[in-house]
């Protein structure tokens, strides 16, 4: 092999909602940036990609215009997708490589042969050379050191910006997975528009973002929070400020949250017996971002009578996985989404 791995960056990439993720061989974590490009609306010239593009989230003045390129987990704009996946690869290439580096992408397990080709294309178009889907409750849990060869049954559920993905693994492969297209997104519009219907206060995605990260949760709380939020008054049409209590956005996430759990419910309800043994023992284990709402783990504990595991660093599970698959492809060969593979 010599120089060649080395040289040719084998990358596993998280492509999310929310957020953008690239581990590079030998190299570690290089690219953590949210899903947002800046564009002129005018000449549809991108302006700006990643962390600089969300600052400007809500903010732009008439002629930018900050958009997130993926909606739900896929591909909303193949584009600036492309275009989104070249800037990150080129700031991770350490030589203008002869070398095209190969990737392993984890996407929702619900995904469709449409988005699935745009998500291959996307990437090639980008400078990848072969590229390989996976879906991600299975990158996250080989992510996590989960060995997913072994006949024994392993709940892994991966809450994102766009989409639940709950699966049953076992030997190499989902024995059961549903993936419903809400999340962190979702959690978010449920807060603006209980803001809107309770108090007349228009606020923005990123306002939203912030309260869901403060004081929300999906269950009681010993102590109680509150917050001031600060928003458009929609009668007024001036600015006003408001303290908000976790219990009312508690209310307000109740619906994106029950989806989540009736989800799990009916994956639970699907799974064959001897692998609901297995999961009796060791619990479900949630990761991804939204994973980390406040009280969702004790939600569903109780719910579901198991043992629920939030891991560490859930952010990162998805590309982790991804890039050990790469740098160990005939091992995890099987685990590889049908008809992704494009280039050679």
């Amino acid at each position: 092999m010599g120089l060649f791995p080395f040289l040719s960056n084998d990358l596993g990439i998280d492509l999310g909602t929310a957020n953008t993720l690239v581990y590079v061989r030998g190299r570690g974590l290089l690219i953590e940036e949210p899903s947002v490009v800046a564009l002129d609306k005018g000449t549809k010239k991108v302006l700006a990609i990643g962390a600089e593009a969300k600052r400007m989230l809500g903010r732009t003045p008439g002629e930018i215009e900050a958009i997130r390129p993926m909606k739900d987990g896929v591909i909303a704009d193949f584009d600036l997708v492309e275009q989104m996946l070249k800037y990150f690869i080129k700031k991770v290439q350490r030589y203008p490589s002869f070398f095209r580096p190969r990737a392993v992408i984890g996407v929702p397990s619900g995904i469709t042969e449409v988005e699935k080709r745009a998500v291959v294309d996307s990437a090639e178009s980008a400078g990848v050379r072969e590229v390989y889907l996976v879906a991600e409750p299975m990158a996250s849990a080989i992510g996590m050191g989960i060995p997913v060869n072994e006949p024994s049954g392993n709940m892994v559920i991966d809450i994102g910006g766009g989409t639940a993905e709950i699966a049953v693994l076992a030997l190499f492969g989902m024995v059961c997975d549903m993936s419903v297209r809400i999340g962190g997104d979702e959690m978010d519009e449920a807060i603006v528009s209980y803001l809107k219907k309770t108090y007349n206060l228009l606020v923005g995605e990123s306002t939203a973002e912030q309260i869901k990260i403060q004081i929300g949760s999906a269950f009681p709380l010993e102590d109680e929070m509150e917050m001031e939020v600060k928003g458009r008054d929609l009668v007024a049409g001036i600015p006003k400020t408001l303290r908000i209590t976790s219990t009312e956005i508690r209310d307000a996430l109740n619906e994106p949250v029950s989806t989540i759990v009736e989800a799990i419910k009916q994956a639970l309800e699907q799974t064959p017996p001897e692998l609901s043994a297995d999961i009796l023992d060791k619990g479900i284990i949630m990761t991804g971002g939204s994973s980390q709402l406040r009280g969702l783990d004790e939600r569903l504990r109780q719910e579901t009578n198991l043992p629920v595991n939030v891991i560490d660093e859930p952010l990162t599970c998805v590309a982790r996985g991804a890039l050990k698959i790469i740098e160990q492809l005939e091992t995890y060969r099987p685990v590889l989404m049908n008809s992704s593979r494009r280039g050679r």
